[in-house]
């Protein structure tokens, strides 16, 4: 640890500047599983490359039939999705006043970052002109619900942002700058959630707009509603499980009792959903959908399955919830139930002719949507590392 003049240490959040004797792997060899998330990283940067300068025909199996692919129903869709961990949080710690999540309210924010990063990097590769991922700035379309997420993504992402240079400034020891964002944090978590409630719903309003394309099990005018619940009730999820993995990748004890109280939510949250959607089903006469024993019928089972049913189950036992594995894999089920959500509603429920053709992503679509996660685990690893994103930790991480 670096020392004063006077001989006492300097503390990490006191000191201005980086100590380059304390960069990682100065002198010992790096980790291989950050050595194997930054040569991930790297592929996905070359993928970008190569697609900026050949234009999509090496990158991807997209066609005039799928127009959304892997990149936007997988990426845009899911990161949006999980960025909601941000407004979540944040707006339980600062406006209801659960003041006992504050340790998890910076950690919430960076993941909403990322998040929403995966999604302009996703939109950048997938525009066939990505120069003019600008123009909702420029060309005004109000009556059109991709603008209003065009505009609401932006302005989060800056709300986000600001709620997360508190951080920033107290590493670097800028104590008036974190004096002056703490006064406009309410304000802006406040802003951050109506934001953020808008545009999570309006990317359900999106496929209002092709009715007689969306399977049944999936279309409804409830769509935005469906959207917006499922980003509220993954947000504790993806906190529980970012939280978990943190504890481990960093040696650091895990806020166990925290979130094993945050998890009592959680068979709330999902059970309000399952009910939505069975009625809604009920109410259009298309319940019975769910018995044909077809291909869509199996999806949706799987998804309400892995991502609602089996975790509201687990997760309303105390047993689990205060085990860390099982409340672990109980969440991550939540977290992935909503990643095939997202992909049945943009990818795999779309009607198309029997005769059109297909679309199974390119190699290098994998590629790049592997790479890119890689990339954004890659910085939430060394922000983890080197900002106070955590309140000071005792102890080792928790089995």
């Amino acid at each position: 640890m670096a020392r004063a003049a006077d001989g006492k240490p300097i503390s990490t959040v006191e000191r201005p500047w980086l100590d380059f004797n304390e960069l990682p792997f100065r002198t010992t060899r790096p980790p291989i599983a950050l050595v194997v998330l930054l040569l991930l990283t790297l592929l996905a940067a070359g993928i970008f490359i190569v697609r900026l300068a050949t234009g999509w025909g090496l990158v991807t199996n997209l066609n005039d039939n799928y127009g959304w692919g892997l990149w936007k129903g997988f990426n845009t869709l899911v990161g949006i999705a999980l960025g909601a961990s941000g407004f979540t949080t944040a707006f339980a710690v600062y406006v209801l006043g659960g003041e006992k999540y504050r340790p998890f309210a910076r950690m919430a924010v960076l993941v909403g970052i990322l998040g929403y990063m995966s999604s302009v990097f996703s939109l950048l590769i997938d525009l066939g002109h990505p120069e003019r991922i600008v123009f909702p700035i420029i060309y005004w379309n109000a009556e059109s619900p991709l603008f209003e997420v065009a505009w609401c993504v932006m302005l989060y992402m800056t709300v986000m942002i600001f709620e997360f240079t508190p951080a920033v400034f107290e590493r670097f020891g800028l104590k008036r700058a974190e004096t002056v964002v703490h006064q406009m944090v309410i304000p802006l978590v406040i802003g951050g959630t109506v934001l953020s409630t808008l545009h999570q719903s309006s990317l359900g309003s999106l496929f209002l707009n092709v009715p007689d394309q969306l399977d049944k099990l999936w279309y409804t005018p409830l769509l935005p509603l469906f959207f917006f619940m499922s980003a509220v009730y993954v947000g504790p999820a993806m906190v529980i499980v970012v939280a978990t993995m943190a504890s481990k990748a960093l040696s650091r004890k895990l806020e166990s009792d925290l979130l094993a109280t945050l998890a009592k939510a959680l068979p709330v949250l999902l059970g309000i959903y399952l009910f939505a959607r069975v009625a809604e089903l009920a109410g259009a006469r298309e319940l019975g959908l769910l018995f044909e024993g077809t291909r869509s019928s199996a999806i949706y089972w799987l998804e309400m399955s892995i991502g609602v049913i089996i975790p509201m189950v687990l997760l309303a036992f105390k047993a689990v919830r205060d085990n860390t594995s099982l409340r672990f894999v109980a969440s991550l089920m939540v977290v992935l139930g909503l990643m095939l959500n997202r992909v049945d509603v943009s990818i795999v429920s779309w009607a198309r002719p029997h005769d059109a053709a297909s679309y199974i992503p390119h190699p290098l679509e994998f590629g790049f949507t592997i790479g890119l996660w890689a990339g954004l685990a890659l910085v939430f690893y060394v922000a983890a590392k080197y900002l106070p994103l955590f309140p000071p930790a005792h102890g080792a991480a928790s089995e």
